[in-house]
């Protein structure tokens, strides 16, 4: 049987160890167990990766500790619009959303937009139009509402300042959550959910759902989930990147991932992290920020759960 494994994150960044108490850091250490066993199980079970990182992803959505549906930050409005994407590797369909509100679980709406649609990315009032047409039901405002997020965003709001998440200054970062997995079959996926940043404006799409730079799979190479600041992980086509070095250089995953993170992407400023695995079941969590909330498990005893380097 092959190797199969599971990767996930919950955002990289200023996760500075002595700012977060004991408490919380064992609720996201659980958090983070709870999802990617989650996701496991379906591998295990002989589920298919597409299947393993949509239950894993969403039960980060769940979670009000990450930036991605329960858990997402408030917009410039006061509001909450939230990104997602995944894609399967063996035929490499997709599917994305973006600029959604009110869905609680926006990889799910994802995925029916890949497996239910012609399409592979719908945003804005469409997306929603979409979703209810799949009798999507549309929660509450107060289902999102978050007092450290509320906090967060009371900080900056009415300026031009923008934040990315878990930060303690304002440039910190992020909390977009992912997830990649390869099953018994040798097939990969990737996953990714984000509710961008705090104070956002203008209709802000980060590289969360975007095919390529924030998510990407590809069974002949890799599948990547991106976390970090948006804007460069889109000029810098971050996902498919790793990917390229694998198919055009055969470079290893972990030396791919390492390259795009720890060089190529440092070249134009950006921080961040990414989880990704190929079709034997390794796996690369590179990241070049203080932190990143991650975890893995994998069918040749590879498993870990971890928030700083």
């Amino acid at each position: 049987m092959k190797t199969f494994s599971i990767a996930i994150h919950g955002g990289a960044g200023t996760l500075v160890k002595g700012l977060m108490t004991e408490a919380l850091e064992t609720q996201y250490r659980k958090a983070l167990k709870v999802a990617r066993n989650a996701g496991y199980d379906v591998l295990k079970n002989g589920g298919t990766a597409i299947d393993a990182v949509e239950t894993a992803v969403k039960l980060l959505e769940d979670s009000p500790l990450f930036n991605a549906g329960k858990g997402s930050v408030f917009t410039a409005e006061g509001t909450h619009e939230m990104d997602a994407a995944i894609m399967e590797g063996k035929n490499l369909e997709a599917g994305a959303v973006s600029l959604i509100t009110g869905i609680k679980n926006p990889v799910s709406l994802a995925r029916d937009v890949m497996d239910k649609s012609y399409h592979v990315f719908l945003a804005g009032e469409g997306a929603m139009q979409f979703a209810k047409g799949l009798d999507y039901k549309v929660e509450n405002p107060d289902y999102f509402y978050d007092e450290v997020r509320y906090q967060q965003w009371q900080g900056i709001k009415d300026t031009e300042g923008f934040q990315l998440d878990h930060s303690v200054k304002k440039d910190g970062k992020f909390g977009t959550v992912g997830a990649v997995a390869c099953d018994q079959n040798g097939n990969i996926a990737a996953a990714t959910s984000t509710g961008g940043m705090t104070n956002k404006k203008w209709g802000r799409v980060g590289d969360s759902p975007m095919i390529g730079a924030g998510n990407y799979a590809n069974n002949k190479t890799c599948a990547v989930s991106c976390t970090g600041s948006g804007e460069f992980f889109i000029r810098g086509v971050v996902a498919y990147d790793v990917s390229c070095l694998m198919e055009y250089k055969e470079l290893s995953l972990e030396d791919a991932a390492y390259e795009v993170i720890n060089k190529r992407i440092l070249e134009i400023k950006g921080d961040g992290g990414l989880i990704a695995v190929d079709a034997q079941g390794n796996i690369a969590m590179p990241f070049n920020t203080e932190g990143m909330y991650r975890a893995c498990k994998s069918s040749n005893g590879e498993e870990e759960i971890s928030i700083y380097k």
